[in-house]
């Protein structure tokens, strides 16, 4: 049976390695220390403000006519230049850690013994225990989803505590200051307040955490800002946390904690069910002995090998990957950091890097069974969409939507550019961002969302590139120049503005037929429609170079540069299925060439995963594994089980654990309207397993797979919520392709014998 948690024998050594609970607003990292615990709180829209507040997209709509001239002409260094207005680089608001609450033992230390600390997957509960060799103490904790609040138990023989609140985390700006109180408020009780406060200027707020401190079995007393826990049996402690551009509302945050029932078991019980009937919904076996499966982590971790998928790791990143991202998904998706941090400085801000990462860390939402989580990902934009309609007026002159390449979750204006990285320039922003939203509908047919959030949306990415397509070639294709492919520019510089960049043909053609596609299904904007369609037919072919590869450019004599992270150019491959080994055979062959001639750089975890995503479409599992191995088998795993940016535990980065889970489904199961297909990218260490709750495109739900190679059969079982003709493929069965006429919500199994 797979084992649905994570445990370690000893406590974190470092914040990367605590464990970690949340509810997608509040998220804590537990260090485990029996005497000296210390609980990192954080909150999803703590962001620290900077001069990002007032700054704006270029506007140069009107040089767009001469930058393009520039860049058809071979003076794409020139174009860049011109096409902003000599900006430096800015960045986002960084998100940073809340607070830490701090919990000393007052006695001195005694022997500790049989120490356990662990994670459960299924409640999102926190738990670290040890005796001194007669008496046991336990910690618990979690964060609840049903009434936003963290919760913290200690029981045991004899408390003797310190509690107090703190904003002592390094690297904290020396502008950005603190204040902590403690109060009693009632016997065995007490409150204690952390503040945290912005320096003067745009943005200026605060941050806050209150705590409510109920003692069972002793007393409590306050001195400065400290409470004093004497003989007590049980310590509860609720917190809430709030952000506010006025004095944060702390009595409003007292008076919310003080409805809340001081009863740890009573708070789980209402949590737990909500949190476990979502993570619950879906489950991977991988033939796994039972050896492997309950290890410790060290020794867990210790199976990595550079070689080998080892199936109890995978079971093990699957599981803690679908658990973390629901944990940090609520009042927003997941950022970089998914919603955890124990000190200040993030990388790249702890933002949302839209090019790439955020639809990475999504990508399993829908498909491993949690589509509940695409609401949060959806306000996000729909908190922001305005600004892509500023971007898109003050840029290019158009109707329509530009997505940036970065936000903080507050603004989506796009202002993070300069004359070397011309984000003025990426076309395909709004459509690869909406994908996921698209691939929601897909998957549940939910005709409400489409036609009240998603349809005007697609419409208004196709009205940009309706207003933005007014250049053509010789042979008369629509030609999208300025045009920029993320991170990287053409082989030959300087510049790295081109034309026609692959990932913006591919989204140009997707945002034009989607919208059509979808107004048509409404019954609405028949004439956009129609010229969508006809300006797609427009729109310039893939083009494959003298490698025999997918060219990163569909432009003469721009060559693609092969050493790179990013792999934008394979974006009608994953996610689009607008190259597929079926139905274009040849750009399929063209798009694994490519994907083969691609260095790693600096093996970065996004880079070797969308190329997992990407091998795995195009059923190659050999490529998978590989790009699978570049994560487990170069030391990119925390104890906590979240991962690193780059090897050797460089960077804590959510990409990995988040992403894995949607690499292993995809290997697993590939869909698209009207097709499931299953074990198109099987490697050989799983000759076995079992894989459930599967949400597909093709709008039916796989509510089970199972395989044995060696006993060759394949066994699945389809649920749809409508009547429909389905076609299941699998290319290692006997009969490859067969055609199911599926029932309204009845299973329909059927067994495939597996050659």
């Amino acid at each position: 049976m797979p084992v649905h948690s994570v445990h370690d024998t000893q406590p974190a050594d470092r914040w990367e390695n605590a464990f970690l609970s949340g509810n997608g607003e509040y998220g804590i990292m537990v260090f485990g220390h029996p005497h000296q615990e210390r609980i990192v709180h954080n909150h999803h829209r703590y962001v620290l403000p900077n001069e990002s507040l007032t700054m704006r997209p270029p506007a140069v709509a009107d040089r767009l006519e001469h930058v393009r001239d520039l860049i058809l002409a071979g003076d794409r260094e020139r174009a860049q230049r011109e096409f902003s207005d000599g900006r430096a680089m800015a960045w986002t608001q960084s998100f940073h850690p809340g607070h830490v609450l701090h919990l000393d033992a007052q006695a001195e230390a005694g022997p500790v013994e049989g120490y356990h600390r662990g994670t459960d997957f299924t409640t999102g509960e926190v738990r670290v225990t040890w005796t001194d060799g007669e008496r046991e103490w336990q910690r618990r904790a979690f964060v609840s989803r049903t009434d936003a609040v963290a919760v913290v138990e200690i029981t045991g023989p004899r408390l003797d505590l310190v509690v107090r609140l703190s904003g002592e985390l390094p690297g904290r700006p020396p502008e950005v200051t603190f204040s902590s109180s403690a109060e009693a408020t009632g016997d065995g009780e007490a409150c204690l307040t952390v503040v945290g406060a912005y320096p003067p200027g745009p943005g200026a707020a605060e941050f806050a955490g209150v705590t409510r401190a109920v003692v069972t079995g002793g007393r409590v007393t306050v001195k400065a800002d400290a409470a004093r826990v004497e003989g007590a049996t049980r310590v509860v402690l609720l917190t809430r946390m709030d952000r506010s551009p006025t004095p944060v509302d702390v009595t409003g945050l007292r008076t919310a904690l003080l409805a809340l029932p001081a009863e740890y078991d009573a708070l789980l019980a209402r949590h737990a069910p909500v949190h476990g009937e979502l993570y619950g919904r879906a489950e991977l076996t991988l033939g796994a002995s039972d050896g492997d499966s309950p290890l410790p982590v060290g020794e867990l971790l210790a199976l990595a090998d550079p070689e080998t998928l080892n199936p109890a790791l995978v079971e093990a990143l699957f599981h803690s990957g679908r658990y973390l991202l629901l944990s940090s998904s609520g009042v927003l998706p997941p950022r970089l950091t998914g919603l955890w941090l124990g000190a200040w400085g993030a990388a790249w801000s702890g933002d949302y890097t839209t090019d790439a990462n955020i639809n990475l860390q999504m990508a399993g939402a829908v498909l491993t069974g949690m589509p509940e989580l695409i609401a949060p990902y959806a306000a996000l934009i729909g908190a922001q969409i305005d600004d892509w309609r500023t971007n898109a007026r003050t840029i290019y002159g158009t109707r329509g939507i530009l997505a940036p390449s970065r936000t903080d979750g507050e603004h989506g204006l796009l202002f993070h550019l300069d004359d070397d990285w011309p984000w003025t320039m990426w076309l395909a922003g709004a459509d690869w961002l909406l994908y996921p939203l698209y691939e929601y509908w897909q998957a549940t047919g939910d005709d409400a969302f489409l036609a009240g959030t998603l349809a005007p949306w697609l419409v208004e990415a196709a009205v940009f590139f309706e207003d933005f397509l007014t250049r053509e070639d010789d042979d008369g294709h629509a030609v999208l120049v300025p045009s920029y492919s993320p991170e990287v520019g053409p082989k030959d510089g300087p510049g790295v503005a081109g034309v026609n960049a692959t990932m913006d043909v591919a989204a140009a053609r997707h945002a034009l037929t989607t919208a059509a596609g979808v107004c048509a299904h409404l019954g609405v904007e028949q004439a956009g429609a129609d010229r969508w369609r006809a300006l797609a037919e427009r729109l310039p072919p893939y083009r494959v170079d003298d490698h025999g590869a997918l060219a990163e450019w569909a432009w003469p004599g721009l060559a693609t540069a092969e050493d790179h992270r990013h792999i934008s150019h394979l974006y009608p491959v994953w996610p689009l299925h607008d190259i597929t080994p079926d139905d274009t055979p040849d750009l399929a062959a063209a798009a694994r060439e490519a994907l083969l001639r691609r260095g790693d750089e600096n093996t970065s975890a996004h880079g070797s995963l969308h190329r997992a995503l990407v091998a795995a479409r195009l059923k190659d599992g050999g490529t998978a594994k590989a790009n699978i191995l570049k994560i487990l088998g170069r030391n990119m795993v925390f104890r906590s089980l979240m991962t690193s940016h780059n090897p050797d535990l460089e960077i804590y980065n959510a990409d990995a654990a988040h992403c894995l889970p949607a690499v292993v489904t995809e290997m697993l199961v590939d869909s698209r309207p009207g097709i499931v297909e299953v074990l198109p990218a099987l490697p050989p260490e799983w000759p076995s397993g079992s894989l459930r709750g599967v949400e597909t495109r093709a709008g039916v739900r796989v509510d089970e797979l199972s395989w044995d190679v060696r006993e060759g059969v394949v066994r699945v079982v389809l649920t749809s919520p409508r009547e429909r003709d389905i076609a299941l493929v699998c290319r290692g069965a006997m009969d490859s392709r067969q055609t199911l006429r599926l029932l309204s919500h009845s299973p329909t199994g059927v067994i495939l014998p597996f050659a």
